[in-house]
């Protein structure tokens, strides 16, 4: 049953490739007419019909064209997306939770679904770290252009002074892999924590220790999950989360050596940032890998990032990102 599932969905995922592009191609034969039309008649009133047409042609074949760069072996499995604060105490934790509306705003406009997976709320206001999960196709294939460390210049809400604050904020991306992806975890390597469940969730979430961590011994890895009704569903989520830093790891070791993953990561500072998000003196988002910007950073924040990650997936698939 459940190979069955699989190929269905393939099936189904394949289908609608070989759709989209005969509707692409009755659209653009319906316009090629529509013009032909307007020519003979002479009718200019017809101008704004085929500039509509042509337009929507352009906008779906870009999109189609983006689909074809997403070739990785995980690009068309659900995103992890895991984030954490930087030093900065009440300025980073609110900059990461302003982090997190974005990319669930995004997920939102964009067709994904997106769930909570793990909360740890900041002291005073924000959030210190949490992972969430959007769920769709292509969705790590997209998102796995955020992952890095996130600059936020404004001038701050928490400072009486009203003085200017640079802060920083990291996201991790890794694909929701399937059980057919097999990753050796032995029993031994690991060690289970359960806690109680922190933040709103009613009488059941704040009366168990339904919350669960795992970690791997071995490199150190941390996965945990305190959203779901019990203990074993939230242990599930966490093996998952688990097994999918693994394998981002395994595969970043191919060029790398674990020590020099581990201290990138571990740098949430000045100089390692993929992207700027400047509020004051004026406003603009600029993604330093690209150079690909924009001046309305409200849109921004309220999710509108296709222009960031399509940038990214063009400068990638024509190997010009600067690092």
């Amino acid at each position: 049953m459940e190979k069955s599932q699989k190929v269905l969905q393939e099936t189904k995922q394949l289908k609608d490739k070989v759709d989209g592009w005969k509707s692409l191609k009755s659209k653009w034969e319906d316009t090629l007419v529509l013009i032909e039309l307007a020519n003979e008649e002479e009718d200019a009133s017809m101008l704004p019909d085929v500039e509509e047409a042509v337009t929507s042609i352009k906008e779906t074949t870009e999109k189609m064209t983006l689909e074809t760069l997403l070739s990785g072996p995980y690009d068309k499995s659900d995103a992890i997306l895991d984030f954490h604060a930087g030093a900065g105490g009440t300025e980073a934790q609110d900059w990461c939770e302003m982090l997190i509306r974005m990319y669930q705003m995004w997920g939102q406009k964009n067709g994904y679904s997106v769930s909570v997976l793990d909360m740890l709320p900041g002291d005073d206001a924000g959030v210190k770290s949490a992972t969430i999960q959007i769920s769709g196709l292509n969705a790590y294939g997209y998102l796995k252009s955020e992952k890095g460390i996130h600059r936020l210049v404004r001038i701050s809400p928490f400072d009486s002074s009203g003085r200017r604050h640079t802060s920083f904020a990291s996201l991790s991306v890794m694909p929701d892999l399937d059980d057919t992806i097999e990753v050796d975890i032995r029993p031994e390597d690991l060690k289970v924590d359960t806690y109680r469940s922190s933040g709103a969730g009613g009488q059941h979430i704040n009366k168990t220790d339904s919350a669960v961590r795992i970690t791997h011994i071995p490199t150190g890895m941390v996965a945990s999950c305190q959203t779901q009704r019990s203990q074993h569903q939230n242990r599930e989520y966490a093996m998952r989360m688990l097994k999918a830093k693994l394998v981002e790891l395994a595969e970043q070791q191919q060029k790398e050596k674990i020590s020099d993953i581990q201290g990138v990561q571990k740098e949430i500072a000045w100089g390692s940032q993929i992207r700027s998000y400047v509020f004051q003196p004026y406003t603009m988002v600029k993604d330093h890998r690209t150079g690909y910007e924009v001046g309305n950073i409200g849109a921004v924040m309220d999710g509108d990032l296709n222009g960031f990650i399509n940038a990214y997936l063009k400068a990638s698939s024509l190997g010009t990102l600067k690092q």
